[in-house]
């Protein structure tokens, strides 16, 4: 896939846990766990600016794009 998702980079930046940011933007651990991990199809705009406003950071600091080889 050609989008990287950097969410547990951004979240080590921050010193903040999975449970304690699926507190803060009010999803699931496991919708979490799946965007952390790379296996999202899709993401809500409302849930990226959810955790953008959690971690304190842009959209660009959590998605990466990379061309497909």
């Amino acid at each position: 896939m050609a989008i990287i998702v950097n969410l547990d980079v951004m979240m080590a930046k921050r010193k903040m846990s999975l449970n304690e940011l699926s507190e803060k933007v009010e999803l699931t651990l496991a919708n979490l766990s799946i965007l952390k991990t790379g296996k999202a199809k899709a993401i809500r705009f409302s849930t990226l600016s959810a955790i953008c406003d959690a971690l304190d950071c842009q959209p660009g600091d959590i998605l990466e794009y990379t061309a497909d080889k």
